[in-house]
């Protein structure tokens, strides 16, 4: 798998966490696929999914799952997965 495919953040234009999540990650040098909740329907679910939440944003480090701007947990994740 591809670095930059290993990590999907869920989120929508209006929520100020999942900008900070997202700015957090560009500062850390690490691609992501971000997949906005609003625009897209499946989106939502897949992230509800996942998560079994409704909140966001959702990440999906290597397929382990972060609910909210945990910071120690993404960087956590980020090391187990060798992506920083």
């Amino acid at each position: 798998m591809d670095k930059s495919d290993s990590i999907i953040v869920y989120s929508a234009g209006w929520c100020a966490f999942c900008h900070a999540a997202k700015d957090y990650l560009d500062k850390q040098g690490v691609k992501y696929e971000d997949r906005d909740v609003e625009t897209k329907p499946e989106y939502a679910t897949e992230s509800v999914t996942k998560s079994g939440q409704m909140g966001i944003p959702v990440l999906d480090i290597g397929g382990d799952i972060i609910v909210g701007f945990d910071r120690p947990r993404i960087d956590a994740a980020l090391k187990s997965h060798a992506l920083v």
